[in-house]
């Protein structure tokens, strides 16, 4: 037997089927701003250290203590904190004779070899080269690398993140204006990467180990990438 529906249930189905489908999700503009900020450093990192041989360890160790200790001396007198100064290693090791040796003769150790180094902060760029010199001078015999930094780059790190905003926000008002619709509310903000800075590796002229050492600090850059996705109205 045939069912038959009532006139109204019908009438309520037609409504439904006649209705539009609106899309809930509006038009979008998504860019990428990208933020560059420039500095001078306004700190050096040098690494250096201070080896010593004798015959005794104990010996080749005392070398090195007694030179450490002078090198650390220089560093105070040119105003170096002793927060800026950081032992970073300490070695001894035996030097062994390599000569042919005869049936059944133990190796022997000819000398020991004792070596520390040391980084050190210098906040004074004004006179990082007299540091250097003098600190040669009074017999830091090795020379490790220069580099250039800065002590607070999170206000220049926020610099380059502002400007690359600006940029994305720039970006994204041009496109707006060229498709005839408007741009509206900030839908999502993506901070695709930011570059702080990496310590600058320094060039270095040492003509003689008692005059100042000639060093060129340069500029650093900071830098930032933001993704923005904006509704158009």
């Amino acid at each position: 037997m045939r069912s038959i529906l009532p006139k109204s249930w019908i009438f309520i189905v037609a409504l439904v089927l006649a209705a539009p489908v609106w899309a809930e999700d509006s038009g979008r503009i998504i860019v990428t701003g990208e933020g560059r900020v420039t500095a001078v450093p306004d700190m050096a990192i040098v690494r250096m250290g201070v080896t010593g041989q004798a015959p005794v360890a104990a010996d080749a160790m005392a070398q090195v203590s007694e030179t450490m200790t002078a090198v650390q001396a220089v560093l105070a007198e040119a105003g170096i904190a002793p927060r800026d100064i950081q032992t970073t290693s300490l070695q001894l090791n035996p030097r062994w004779d390599n000569r042919p040796r005869n049936e059944g003769e133990a190796p022997r150790i000819v000398e020991y070899f004792a070596e520390t180094g040391v980084t050190v902060r210098v906040r004074d760029l004004a006179g990082l080269g007299e540091v250097l010199g003098a600190v040669v001078s009074d017999g830091a015999n090795q020379f490790r690398g220069l580099s250039f930094d800065l002590a607070e780059p999170d206000p220049l790190m926020n610099d380059a993140r502002r400007a690359a905003v600006a940029d994305a926000r720039a970006k994204a008002e041009l496109y707006a204006e060229a498709a005839g619709v408007t741009l509206g509310a900030l839908i999502e903000l993506r901070e695709q990467g930011a570059q702080a800075p990496r310590p600058m590796i320094a060039e270095m002229r040492m003509a003689s180990a008692d005059m100042a050492v000639p060093v060129a600090e340069g500029e650093m850059v900071l830098s930032s990438s933001v993704t923005l996705i904006f509704a158009t109205e």
